[in-house]
């Protein structure tokens, strides 16, 4: 964790409106977070600074590449392999799921069955408290 102890989530999603939405619920439950609108743009940030955050909220589609292209730069350096990832995508299939799991994500959740505030909620229990690799 960061050393203020504020907690830092790297947001990767490509959605202006929606990326605004989950910045704006991680900074209201003290949680500082780095937006970035491509696969990209957050590899490009990773590359650029010393500390890891504490976990990566990354949507699986994005314009520029797909969450198992991202989890594949993600695991080739170590330095960012231990970051836990958790994955909001419209689509879940089995072959899908199960792949980015093997690649490290802790968790992969549907958008259409969670609140924000759902989703914010179970980010800051995971940050708190890592948890094994589920499905929900």
């Amino acid at each position: 964790m960061s050393d203020d102890k504020t907690p830092i989530v790297l947001v990767v999603e490509d959605e202006t409106l929606l990326l605004q939405a989950i910045t704006t619920k991680l900074q209201l439950n003290n949680i500082r977070t780095v937006s970035c609108i491509s696969g990209v743009q957050a590899l490009d940030y990773l590359k650029s600074i010393t500390e890891v955050p504490d976990a990566i909220w990354l949507d699986y589609y994005l314009r520029d590449m797909n969450g198992l292209e991202f989890m594949q730069h993600l695991k080739s350096n170590p330095a960012w392999s231990k970051i836990p990832v958790l994955v909001v995508s419209n689509s879940a299939s089995s072959d899908k799921v199960h792949s980015m799991l093997a690649l490290g994500v802790r968790k992969y959740l549907l958008k259409a069955e969670y609140r924000l505030d759902e989703i914010v909620e179970m980010l800051i229990d995971f940050i708190n408290h890592p948890l094994e690799p589920e499905i929900s």
